[in-house]
């Protein structure tokens, strides 16, 4: 393969990566309750595969969770993802940490999209994260529909495994919302029929973690990344003298979890 140029590769800083992966964790603990993965969490993948983690896109907070998940659960590999080329121009620290430019609205920003993503995916120890729907969507939203990208990186990457992640920021009974995750079943689809068949696993996948969502019961979910507890304010400090008045411990969820 020729030489790509601003090859994210190269461009990657594994310290600028970790620091940013600092700033991304305590954002979302400072955002949300806590970042929570519904059991029974992370599905066996084949050893070695190169592997994509592709997502429903529900909102602006997806790519923090990204970052944190990534070191919860894949902390031996080296994350890759595409971003609209614009946001990337305000935003050229980006590149740094992985981040590669594309421009979905050309046939030249989908021909980058495969040639990086070959181009990452050809060493197992890199793996790609990225919004497969290409837009903001809400999780509820049905059928799900994916751009072909995916489909067609997957038929050019011997052994890739596509691995779907269900995505939502629901709010349960505190101030804070809820970052809930659930993978799907890996899946490595060819030929025709291959993006319905994405589309299909990443799909039942949301259907199974808004269900869970519902239930509002975290005794489901795996706990990744606490966050921020409490209402706050007078509330919050009358709850803490109450229970320095009572003898107790003070616990500073609205309802403590089950």
């Amino acid at each position: 393969m020729a030489a790509l140029a601003d090859d994210p590769v190269a461009l990657r800083s594994a310290a600028l990566c970790r620091f940013f992966a600092g700033v991304m964790r305590r954002e979302v603990g400072r955002g949300f309750r806590a970042l929570r993965l519904l059991e029974p969490g992370l599905p066996a993948l084949p050893e070695g595969a190169p592997l994509v983690v592709y997502a429903n896109h529900p909102g602006w907070w997806d790519p923090a969770v990204f970052m944190v998940m990534q070191g919860a659960l894949f902390p031996d590999r080296a994350p890759f993802g595409p971003i609209d080329a614009a946001a990337l121009e305000r935003y050229g620290f980006m590149r740094r940490i992985g981040m590669f430019g594309i421009d979905p609205d050309r046939r030249s920003g989908a021909v980058r999209f495969l040639r990086v993503g070959e181009h990452v995916l050809a060493d197992p120890a890199r793996m790609l994260w990225m919004t497969a729907q290409g837009r903001f969507a809400d999780p509820r939203e049905r059928p799900v529909a994916l751009r072909p990208g995916l489909a067609h990186l997957l038929a050019r990457v011997p052994g890739a495994v596509a691995l779907p992640l269900a995505l939502e920021y629901p709010f349960w009974s505190e101030r804070r919302p809820e970052a809930l995750a659930a993978f799907g079943a890996p899946v490595q689809p060819r030929g025709e029929g291959a993006t319905d068949a994405l589309a299909g696993e990443l799909e039942r996948a949301q259907d199974r973690l808004a269900a869970a969502a519902m239930a509002r019961d975290p005794g489901r979910f795996r706990t990744l990344h606490g966050g921020t507890r409490g209402v706050g304010g007078v509330y919050g400090l009358w709850q803490a003298a109450r229970a320095r008045l009572g003898g107790r411990a003070h616990d500073p969820d609205h309802l403590p979890e089950r």
